[in-house]
């Protein structure tokens, strides 16, 4: 009987694990609202971002613009459990990480050969129709400098 229940009670955790990331308020394609957000001078502008779930993991696609006008594309797949999976086509990183803080903010850390390059922190609003995005990260001359983006629910 014991061990029925302990199935039992594993399967109802993993099930409400699985709903939960499903009802993310990040989850969905946010698109840049330039008028709200600040940059620093040759600072990358991801345009649209999109939180899709794939398989038990979630893929996060960004889409951008670098400093020259070129366009800019990453890929990452993983968990928002703190560990670092590989980003593809990333400027700054080759391994992401992202931690959950609470249900509406992520924090976020991306490494370069084992090293970290940027931080930042995402906050979904309470109403669910806007994130900001702040992050830390060195510039071509290998300084710190910080950008904040707002973006809009699509």
């Amino acid at each position: 009987m014991k061990l029925k229940m302990m199935m039992l009670a594993l399967v109802v955790f993993f099930a409400g694990a699985i709903v939960a990331s499903a009802d993310s308020p990040h989850m969905g394609t946010w698109k840049l609202n330039e008028t709200k957000s600040h940059f620093s001078k040759g600072a990358t502008k991801n345009n649209t971002v999109m939180y899709e779930a794939s398989g038990d993991s979630i893929k996060v696609t960004v889409d951008g613009t670098a400093a020259d006008g070129s366009a800019v594309h990453s890929e990452w797949t993983g968990k928002f459990d703190g560990k670092y999976y590989a980003v593809t086509g990333s400027a700054t990183g080759d391994m992401r990480s992202y931690t959950m803080v609470n249900s509406r903010t992520l924090r976020f850390r991306e490494q370069q050969a084992g090293k970290v390059v940027l931080t930042g922190m995402i906050t979904v609003s309470r109403n669910g129709k806007s994130r900001t995005v702040t992050t830390t990260a060195k510039n071509a001359q290998g300084k710190w400098v910080s950008n904040t983006a707002v973006y809009d629910k699509q």
